[in-house]
């Protein structure tokens, strides 16, 4: 694998503008979409950051700032799950990392299986065309929980069974 030198080596460090201005998310009521190609992978469409959605393009900035979609929905149902983990992204963030690394063990039998296996992955994408579940859901999304729940087994037979 060929090195290749950061072009701009302070680039990473633009993230703790978002970390710094971030609140609680119980207080934010709709995150605004900003570009940072540095800290999204290829093949992911956006990211939730301490209150802040990243994508890949202005354009789809501009448009998840101007439209409430299934994407936007997706990223706000992540929004609504660090209220239920003690109103904290720090908290958020410290269990999604958790649940991706139990992924990650079985990576050869599940493709990305830290991502799709991640419990908060699960219910956003469980009900990203549900634009109207996060009223339902308006102290925090819990459904999570369910899933944090199955063993990783029972976490594969469920999305396959999702799949077909």
């Amino acid at each position: 694998m060929k090195f290749k030198p950061l072009r701009h080596p302070l680039r990473m460090f633009r993230i703790l503008r978002f970390i710094w201005k971030a609140r609680k998310p119980s207080t934010v009521h709709d995150m605004p979409a900003v570009v940072d190609t540095f800290w999204l992978k290829s093949g992911y469409e956006a990211l939730t950051f301490f209150g802040t959605i990243i994508t890949h393009s202005q354009k789809e900035a501009d448009y998840m700032n101007r439209h409430f979609d299934k994407l936007k929905n997706h990223e706000m149902i992540h929004l609504k799950q660090a209220i239920t983990t003690g109103d904290s992204w720090w908290q958020f963030y410290r269990l999604y990392l958790k649940f991706w690394l139990q992924g990650r063990r079985i990576r050869k039998r599940f493709k990305n299986a830290g991502y799709w296996l991640n419990p908060f992955e699960m219910e956003a994408y469980e009900h990203m065309n549900d634009l109207g579940y996060l009223e339902q859901c308006r102290n925090g999304a819990t459904e999570w929980q369910r899933f944090a729940d199955m063993s990783i087994d029972e976490r594969i037979r469920y999305k396959r069974n999702r799949l077909r």
